[in-house]
């Protein structure tokens, strides 16, 4: 049994640290979406807390948890130095400039000598365990459901329903989607932290525009009605590949079928309450009707 789990551990590790990364990834967009903030800056964010982190374990003789907080610093004071300005957009306008501040801090990595330039970062210590991304990941989703309940996951409501409304409620909503911002931006950072420390490697092209809109695919995918959605969003679409490497070349081409009969015949993401709720009433009929 030990040497089976070994055996299983070597070969399937990084598909479950993966696993639980793109969780975390998936929660930090779900957050800002919430909010109704369509932002596309997290695979951004997530490259800053990244190479915070690494730079912090490579270059200091300071501990891994203390890189983990750098990684999840460095991105919360950029996210609130640009989301003061660019809060103000929304729509496709915020995605646009948020993708284009993406665009920005990976030109800006590719420059500098620090960061590794094209290169990027190597022989990044290993430090990630799998209980770290299970204790912060459960941590997330603790804190996530505690805000959805409070004062503060009622205000990102309203400011999703009518922001308008909202604003005349005395609702502050400046501040209430600078502080989504803030949050979706640490928690990313933090998914970058980790996962800097077990893939040994970092570059500028991990956290492209692909990244961003992988990231925005995993909530949609799983729906964001609930935290359950972008969890089973991105559990999936990163199983999927796996599950699906008998394919071959024809892999890609399975997972954009699958993403766009999703989005056609399922808008809300394949975990929606009230869709499920109607069938259970539905089947529940049925049942009454034939025992009748």
């Amino acid at each position: 049994m030990l040497e089976w789990w070994e055996g299983f551990w070597s070969i399937y590790s990084t598909v479950i640290f993966g696993v639980g990364i793109n969780a975390m990834l998936a929660l930090s967009i779900y957050l800002t979406l919430s909010c109704g903030l369509l932002s596309l800056a997290n695979a951004a964010f997530m490259g800053i807390g990244a190479y915070a982190a690494s730079m912090i374990s490579m270059q200091t003789g300071l501990s891994f948890p203390v890189a983990l907080l750098a990684s999840a610093c460095a991105p919360a004071v950029v996210a609130l130095v640009i989301g003061i300005p660019t809060l103000r957009l929304s729509g496709v306008y915020l995605a646009m400039a948020t993708l284009g501040f993406g665009e920005v801090v990976r030109v800006i990595v590719l420059n500098l000598e620090i960061t590794g330039g094209p290169m990027g970062i190597n022989g990044i210590p290993t430090k990630t365990e799998w209980w770290h991304i299970a204790v912060i990941l459960g941590l997330t989703i603790f804190v996530l459901a505690r805000l959805r309940r409070s004062k503060i996951g009622r205000a990102f409501e309203a400011i999703k329903e009518d922001e308008i409304a909202a604003r005349l409620m005395g609702v502050n909503v400046a501040g209430y989607k600078l502080l989504a911002f803030v949050i979706g931006a640490v928690i990313a950072g933090l998914a970058g932290g980790l996962n800097a420390h077990y893939t040994f490697t970092i570059g500028p092209g991990n956290y492209a525009f692909e990244n961003a809109v992988d990231i925005l695919t995993m909530a949609v995918f799983g729906g964001t009605s609930n935290l359950l959605g972008p969890l089973i969003g991105s559990t999936t679409l990163t199983l999927l590949p796996e599950v699906m490497r008998s394919m071959k070349d024809f892999r890609l081409a399975a997972n954009g079928l699958i993403l766009i009969l999703v989005i056609l015949y399922l808008p809300k993401g394949i975990w929606d309450p009230a869709r499920l709720r109607g069938l259970r009433s539905r089947f529940t009929k049925t049942s009454s009707a034939k025992g009748s």
